[in-house]
């Protein structure tokens, strides 16, 4: 399921490509060669995963970063992605700005998350168990996403579930 998600989001992107929270590197493999693609991390060991995934791919560069603080140039990249990454970081918001600073003013930003459903049981469940996931993989399971974009001041262009009704979504945003 999510490889088929990854497929459909990142086989069309053309230009510079900033994969934020690249971890081991799944993605990679679904971007065209013709993409020029910078993956980011704050995990040394999870760059070592991905580099092995890119170690024939003449298109990819990876970098430990903080993504709360990117070291790029404002107006840097034709699109910024996330892929299950935005549930971890300790400060979305604050990461969600930086990729808006990052993000060309005719780019696009693709969230790809799990998040708080707007459907009142789904919402309860994942507040209840949200303690023990954070808890044992630092992930937290009911983040408001969609409010956090918007905080940021990110402009939603397409919204679409995908599963479980709305707790996997994908988000299209421009800066």
């Amino acid at each position: 399921m999510f490889g088929k998600w990854r497929q459909m989001i990142l086989s069309d992107l053309s230009g510079c490509v900033l994969d934020f929270g690249v971890g081991t590197g799944k993605n990679l493999k679904y971007y065209a060669s013709s993409c020029s693609v910078v993956g980011i991390d704050i995990s040394s060991k999870m760059l070592d995963h991905a580099k092995k995934r890119a170690k024939d791919m003449n298109n990819v560069s990876l970098l430990v970063m903080d993504g709360e603080h990117l070291a790029f140039d404002d107006n840097s990249f034709d699109y910024v992605v996330t892929t299950f990454v935005l549930c971890s970081v300790p400060d979305p918001v604050t990461a969600l700005k930086e990729m808006k600073r990052v993000c060309k003013p005719e780019g696009i930003i693709m969230n790809l998350e799990h998040m708080r459903s707007k459907h009142a049981i789904l919402a309860m469940i994942e507040d209840i168990f949200n303690p023990l996931t954070f808890g044992a993989m630092g992930v937290n399971i009911n983040r408001r996403t969609v409010e956090n974009i918007n905080k940021a001041g990110l402009n939603i262009i397409d919204e679409q579930n995908l599963a479980i009704k709305d707790v996997f979504r994908l988000i299209k945003s421009k800066p």
